[in-house]
């Protein structure tokens, strides 16, 4: 029978709740019980003993029994106190990262700096004859995260991504969920080794728990597409589907690199 492995780790705190019940019932039970077995020798019959040894025996047992009982109670009570402390400690943990995440989410250029810098950036390698990739990120969260859990995996993924670019690099966030990696200067073999790195970082940045799963692909010029404007078309179907554009600082933000 494999009763105890369906126990359910919602459930506890009740079961835990219903052994602190059962250690209070039992040791009640037999302080109750020895008391009661000791009365009848200790008050209602002559002393046999010299002095009063039998009947300090006995208060002091039930003196034991009552501290006992009392040191159990408080401790349960200490327990309550520092779980209602770690719990408050982790709720305000998760605010100040969904914060984090939410301000770097929002400080990312989103998707008119990247039409922008796309149109530039491809005009400098047409002049030079140049290359410059571009890498597509999409990412889906995990089912049964809430709004918090997802900012904060989205706000790991992106300092993952950000973690692995050059200097000249550029990332941006064109829709919720979804991100843009420039690449100047990058050919196609490499812009699939830079999205291979990628990779390698999002999947840390997801964990064992898979809080997000990911899609790549990467883009190069001249070897996938001919113009910036292809390479729009191809992240243009993610920006319709966003539900809401990214927020963004008044005024706009500058493109963010990866200066590490």
């Amino acid at each position: 029978m494999r009763f105890f492995d369906k126990l359910d780790p919602t459930d506890l705190d009740r079961r835990e709740w219903h052994l602190w019940l059962l250690a209070f019932t039992v040791v009640a039970i037999l302080s109750v019980g020895i008391a009661l077995l000791m009365y009848p020798s200790t008050l209602a019959g002559p002393v046999i003993l010299a002095g009063n040894v039998r009947r300090t025996a006995f208060f002091g047992f039930c003196a034991l029994a009552l501290l006992l009982l009392g040191y159990l109670v408080d401790r349960q009570i200490m327990i309550r106190h520092l779980r209602r402390q770690v719990e408050e400690e982790r709720r305000l943990n998760v605010r100040v990262r969904q914060t984090a995440s939410t301000d770097l989410l929002q400080g990312l250029p989103g998707p008119g700096h990247f039409h922008d810098r796309l149109t530039m950036e491809h005009r400098r390698a047409v002049s030079t004859g140049q290359p410059l990739s571009l890498v597509l990120v999409k990412l889906t969260a995990a089912p049964g995260l809430d709004a918090a859990e997802v900012s904060i995996a989205f706000g790991d993924a992106a300092k993952a991504l950000l973690g692995k670019l050059r200097g000249d690099d550029s990332v941006f966030l064109v829709s919720p969920g979804t991100f843009c990696v420039l690449l100047p200067g990058v050919q196609q073999g490499n812009a699939d080794r830079v999205a291979e790195r990628l990779r390698e970082g999002l999947q840390d940045a997801a964990g064992v728990s898979g809080r997000f799963a990911f899609s790549l692909q990467a883009l190069s010029y001249p070897d996938d597409v001919q113009s910036a404007r292809e390479m729009e078309e191809v992240i243009s179907p993610f920006v319709r589907d966003a539900h809401a554009p990214p927020r963004l600082a008044p005024g706009g933000s500058p493109p963010v690199n990866n200066l590490g």
